[in-house]
Order: C-alpha cells, then structure tokens, then sequence
C-alpha cells in the first residue's frame, strides 16, 4: 500500500485514514499488508521508534548528471500490527514544513514512486499487489509496465490505483485546458526528475492507464466520472477503459467512532439511550456561545471549506433559514479563506444562531456528530465522503446532495414506510436545500418519526471489514486480468498504440 499520506503519522487528506483502517483490516482477513509512505521531519520518533531496514538505497533519476539519489528506508510496526516502511530523504521529504504544496512536488512523487520498487526489489518481501494511492502515486504503475517490465521480480506485481479525489491529478499541472506544451497524452517516457516536462505529465492520468485495475471510492462515483460533468477531462480516457474500472465505498472504524464509549463526548449514548444527546446538543451550543434551547434545529457542517464540499451553497441558503425559523448552524473546518469570510459575515447577521470554528480541529466534530441534530454535506461532487458516515454512527442526520458516495451511503427517509437514514436532494440549487432544511424542521416535530430515523441512522453498518473483503475481491480481480493477455492489451497496449 503505498501512498503520499497514512495516519497516524502523516495526516493531512481523508485518504490517509483510508490508507491506515483497510491496511488494519486487512490483517484479520489474512492479507499480509504492508504501508510505504515518505519519512516526514513532522513524524514524532520519540512516539514511533523505528528500525534500519535498508541503508543507502540508490533511487534511478534517469538523469545522466545525477543519476541517484541516496535514500534509507525505515520501519515501525504499529499496535494494529501493520507494517510501515519510510522512504527516508533529506532534501525532498524531511527537511519540508508540510506534506504537499512545494514546487518540486512531481519530483517527490516520483522519488516515492521509483523508491518504493527500488526497495521491492532489494527486499525479501515480495508483494503480489502494488496498491496505489491518487495522482502522487500514479507512476509506480507506469514504471511498472514500462521501466520494469522485464524485471524479474517487478514483472509479477499486479498494480491496483485508487482514485480518492479525479479533480486533484496533480498541484502544479493545468489539467483542466492545458496548452499543446503542457498536453500529456501519457504514452511518452515519464521524464527524469529534474526535468521540467516532469511538471506537466500527468501522473493521475498514467496512473488510471497503466494500472491493471482501477477504482472509485464509491459506485457512484466510478460512474459519474465517465461523465463529461465529473470526468474532468479524463472521461473519454475512462470510458475507453471501463471494463478495468470499479468502485468500492470506504468504511468507517465502529471502535474508534462508537459513541457509546467517545471519551470526547460530555454524554455517551447508544442507540436505546438517543436521549441523552440532548446533553451534547447542550455542551455544543454552550462551546460556540449560542442560546440553549432543546428543541431548536441545530444544524453543522464538519470538513474543509471547499466549493467541492457545497459551502458555498450553504451559506446561500441559510439565510433565509435563519431569519424565519427556529434553527442553529455551527460550523468546523479551515479552508478557502473567501468561504471563512462568507461565515464570517453570516455570525455576524445571526449571532445569536451561527456559531463558526474555520480552522482544523480534531475533537470539535465528536462534539457535532453527538450533538447536533443534522449534517449538511450538500456537495457539488463527492468521490465518498466520511463525515455523512461518522454522523450516521452518531445518531446526526445527514442532510446529502444525491451525488457519488453520499448517494451510496444515505437513503432518503420515506415517513410512510419509515425505511432510509438521511435526508437527500437531488438539484444543486438554494430552493433543494432550503426545502430539504425545512423538512427536517417539521419531521423533528414528530418525535416518533425523528426516533426511528435516528435509528436507522445508527443502525446502518459501513464498517471496514466489508469494505477490505472488497478489495480482496479487487486484487483477485487484478491478478485474473494481469494473467489474461488478451484483456491487458485491449485495456493498455491498443490505446497505447490507437
């Protein structure tokens, strides 16, 4: 399992955490599983002791000036007994403030990607599955069928990639209108890593070509991405190759999110015990200085401020559900600075309703989940998402936009048949989230109804354990296709050569 990020030593994106639960679930299933990751100055070593696995290994550059670079590779083996190698260097990985952002990013990426098959091939354990993680990673596929292809051991490995994010193919690559210069039809030699050309190649669309299997953090989300809308200008590339495209949806540790023992909740509660989430909703309105009023709507938003996420919207419409109803809205997470400002501006109309934290923080959403009567999550795309899940655990209604892994996860509540566990929209508009806020006004005056969603809510089950067996699925399927000449050049080598 390799990747830019994997908690708990580097977290930055959701993925990290994808990473590190499957990679921790996999074990019981008999999967011998191992993370490489970099070894970022910011991992604490006092808290991870790590051992010497490789010394001085020379990473290919392709570059006749300088033709290596001199990484360690490292190991710690954690409670959960997954085994992490670290790709130790200076200059790229220990030396950096933060994990991405840095100019020279397709250069780290691309010494992540070629370090870890360097080490592959100086290591004992042999892996039978190479699974890739986004764009950082999408070169390890390509070197794989290209570089080493007639590598002894190389040659064997089948490659899965994971796409968590296909609007994210790269920081510093315009992938959106690229200019005749900056087009990468991927089919070229992956540049050396001191080249510029390095900068416009586009590893995410390497990635999704060269790899034996392909998928989607959701079902949805496999399919919409074929989609001019939400392929982001890979859907004709996807399209080509679909019989090799899959979408598995992520899950969510029950242990670690249970609120029957969160030790960041003032009052746990399961599900034969909902009322007592009226002392969390009591806590959160107390921590953002709003009235405390019990039968109040109050709403929250948890996650980064992003236009993907729909915040946009939400600040739209919540004003004409403030200024008429009886309904709160706290709010969590850091981000786009104009979209902070907009929140801003709404505390400031509705102080004695809004209440805002628009910075990262890791105890505040156990307090929202526990608390809060519902979610919004209205986003624009959503490859999965997490939060609409760790809210279900909860007992916090999602309110959803009908769209990749939230359309997976939350089913509409039907009050007839009293089946479904969210609230859900269809129209990324203002009026759509606006009459899908006043329903839940007016449903969580039935306290009858409110109960049985809250329940089913709890009741739903996206634990770990099914997404991991999936991905056993996966691999097996990776490995089938690999073996099966006939399939691979239809899915690689005829578009390599169309």
């Amino acid at each position: 399992m390799v990747a830019a990020e994997a908690a708990p030593y580097a977290t930055v994106g959701g993925f990290s955490s994808v990473v590190a639960y499957l990679s921790r679930n996999m074990l019981p299933l008999g999967v011998d599983v191992r993370i490489f990751m970099p070894k970022f100055g910011s991992i604490d070593l006092e808290k991870y002791h790590m051992e010497m696995v490789y010394e001085g290994l020379e990473v290919p550059t392709d570059d006749e000036n300088n033709p290596y670079l001199i990484c360690n590779v490292k190991s710690y083996t954690g409670e959960d007994g997954v085994i992490t190698y670290f790709l130790e260097n200076q200059e790229y990985f220990e030396k950096r403030a933060n994990v991405y952002n840095y100019s020279d990013d397709p250069t780290r990426w691309a010494l992540l990607s070629r370090g870890l098959l360097e080490f592959i091939r100086q290591d004992s354990f042999k892996p039978d599955i190479v699974h890739c993680n986004d764009w950082h990673t999408g070169l390890v596929s390509n070197y794989l069928k290209t570089t080493y292809r007639k590598d002894p051991v190389l040659s064997k490995i089948t490659s899965v990639f994971t796409i968590h994010n296909l609007a994210i193919q790269g920081y510093l690559l315009n992938h959106t209108n690229p200019t005749e210069l900056e087009y990468d039809d991927g089919k070229s030699p992956v540049a050396h890593f001191f080249n510029p050309r390095l900068n416009t190649q586009n590893f995410m669309k390497r990635g999704i070509l060269y790899s034996d299997i392909v998928n989607t953090v959701s079902k949805s989300y496999s399919k919409e991405i074929l989609t001019p809308d939400f392929g982001e200008n890979l859907d004709k590339l996807l399209l080509e190759l679909r019989g090799k495209l899959f979408g598995i949806i992520n899950g969510l540790d029950y242990e670690e999110f249970n609120p029957e023992t969160d030790q960041m909740l003032p009052k746990n509660f399961n599900i034969d015990s909902i009322d007592d989430r009226a002392i969390n909703k009591k806590a959160l309105q107390e921590e953002f200085g709003l009235p405390v009023k019990e039968d109040v709507l109050l709403l929250g938003f948890v996650g980064r401020l992003d236009y993907q996420k729909g915040v946009d919207l939400i600040v739209e419409a919540l004003p004409h559900v403030l200024r008429d109803f009886d309904v709160q809205f706290v709010q969590i997470g850091g981000g786009d600075g104009g979209l902070a400002h907009r929140l801003h501006l709404l505390r400031e109309e509705f102080p004695d309703k809004v209440g805002i934290h628009p910075y990262p923080n890791f105890t505040l959403p156990r307090l929202v989940f526990g608390g809060a009567d519902c979610i919004l999550y209205p986003s624009r795309f959503e490859p999965c998402g997490i939060v609409q899940i760790e809210a279900l655990r909860y007992g916090c209604i999602p309110i959803v936009r009908k769209v990749g892994g939230l359309a997976d996860t939350v089913e509409n509540f039907d009050s007839t048949k009293k089946t479904g566990n969210g609230l859900v929209f269809s129209d990324f508009n203002v009026f759509s989230l606006f009459a899908t806020i006043i329903r839940a006004l007016e449903l969580r005056k039935n306290n009858k109804l409110w109960r049985k969603l809250q329940r089913n809510a709890m009741e739903s089950d996206f634990s770990w354990e099914f997404s991991a067996r999936e991905y056993i699925k996966l691999y097996n399927k990776g490995i089938s296709f690999r073996n099966k000449k006939d399939v691979r050049e239809k899915t690689i080598e005829d578009y390599l050569t169309s």
